[in-house]
């Protein structure tokens, strides 16, 4: 009998997602009767809509309707939850660690494939600042989100229980560190949230918290234009937030943000969102890379060069064919990867078919950003935004771009009643460590509450 045909899809985000689910549309008949096999590699069992990450961290969205489980939404392919650790093109294959085999002691599982499409995305990009790795916080993942929730309202306890005024002060200071969409919309949003918590609080008003927004650059948010990014700088300015323009973070050891403009702050809150950069993935791979570890690629998503390998995305260096400048790229953002995952799949079942390919184009339609509840900036065709109607376009468009009626269901519900109730301002931190009562428990052979 024939081998079924395989198409291995390194990634479960954007790209990974969206090129499987049109695969799988294109290619029912012949997944279900073995004809083809799509198999979609990714850690975690669900792709995450980041946009939805500062939202999920205010408590304006619920964890788990931010994210949209693979299995649920890819029922016809193979979804495989581990981690790629090399790709072996000339072979055609690809090391797999996964959970079964870290269990079952057996390292790593060779896949081998037809056809590869690699969308492995990007992480934190982090510098070799002291102090960083120990205390810094991330904010690129729902776990990261919601561990930055519980930690603010951790610290306002903090601050409402403590007697030393140095102490007090740490734990209402929470430094940002990257003016881009992440950490701006992250500081409005956990912002908008800690102000509405502290009216709980009989010892702390909302001008006892201190937040400050580092930027390297002498702008924020690039994308809406240096209009747009101006007025949200005197935004944030007016809600006293201490915005620090071509600022860097030179350490944070020992709890004490030191910037290069001389400050230090005694902070219990880092949280750094200063860009990304590609996954490790793909220096482990024997395809060709750009000088930012990026792979080569042509305007028809595939890797410059190399038959039977694709990439879009975070990963992939693409031609901008809407560009008025020679040799630029599309901008690693979720409005070229969503559409560059539809253009890659009907390319590679062109590929499959010996059909001629098509080129990616998309000519960038602007950038929507919220800066916390009713807030926003919007640079979109042409047309700028702000305030109430910014804001209402970046839900608006979010929205429509959530995977799933599912998800766009649940969402738009819990916008409808937090709009009609309160902020939930309860923190769950015992979920980042759920044995940890029952292990001490065990330990001593008493409660915790009884020491």
């Amino acid at each position: 009998m024939k081998e079924p045909a395989r198409i291995l899809v390194v990634g479960g985000g954007y790209v990974g997602m969206y090129a499987a689910l049109r695969l799988q549309r294109k290619l029912k008949r012949e997944l279900r009767h073995g004809g083809v096999q799509v198999i979609v590699v990714d850690p975690e069992p669900y792709m995450t809509y980041q946009p939805f990450l500062p939202e999920a961290a205010a408590g304006s969205i619920s964890p788990r309707h931010v994210v949209v489980p693979l299995r649920r939404v890819l029922p016809d392919c193979t979804v495989v939850i581990g981690e790629a650790t090399a790709i072996h093109h000339g072979k055609r294959t690809a090391t797999v660690r996964t959970l079964a085999t870290e269990e079952e002691g057996a390292g790593t599982v060779d896949i081998h494939y037809d056809e590869l499409v690699l969308a492995p995305g990007s992480v934190s990009r982090t510098l070799p600042v002291p102090g960083l790795a120990e205390f810094g916080i991330g904010f690129k993942t729902v776990e990261e989100a919601i561990g930055l929730r519980n930690h603010v309202l951790e610290q306002l306890d903090i601050a409402s229980s403590t007697r030393d005024p140095d102490v007090r002060d740490a734990a209402l200071t929470f430094v940002f560190v990257g003016g881009g969409y992440a950490g701006v919309e992250a500081l409005g949003e956990l912002e908008d949230m800690a102000r509405f918590a502290v009216r709980y609080y009989h010892n702390i008003a909302p001008e006892d918290l201190k937040w400050i927004l580092v930027e390297a650059t002498n702008r924020i948010l690039p994308e809406v234009g240096e209009e747009m990014g101006k007025y949200a700088v005197r935004e944030l300015r007016d809600r006293n937030i201490d915005v620090r323009l071509e600022t860097r973070l030179d350490s944070c050891a020992d709890r004490i943000a030191a910037l290069s403009d001389g400050s230090r702050f005694p902070t219990r809150t880092l949280v750094w969102t200063a860009g990304v950069k590609p996954h490790p993935i793909l220096a482990s791979t024997d395809l060709p890379l750009n000088e930012r570890g990026r792979l080569t690629c042509t305007a028809a998503l595939q890797v410059e060069g190399v038959e039977h390998a694709w990439a879009a995305g975070d990963a992939a260096a693409i031609p901008d064919l809407t560009a008025d400048r020679p040799g630029a790229e599309c901008a690693p953002n979720a409005q070229h990867a969503v559409r560059q995952a539809k253009v890659l799949a009907e390319n590679v079942l062109a590929s499959l078919a010996g059909r001629p390919l098509t080129d990616y184009a998309h000519t960038y339609a602007g950038s929507v950003a919220s800066l916390g509840l009713h807030k926003g900036v919007a640079h979109v065709y042409g047309r700028k935004l702000k305030g109430y109607p910014a804001w209402f376009m970046h839900r608006v468009y979010h929205l429509s771009r959530v995977p799933t009626f599912n998800r766009k269901a649940r969402v738009l519900a819990e916008w409808i009643l937090s709009g009609l109730f309160k902020r939930e301002i309860v923190s769950l931190g015992s979920l980042e460590n759920p044995r940890a009562e029952f292990k001490l428990a065990a330990d001593t052979g008493r409660h915790p509450e009884a020491s």
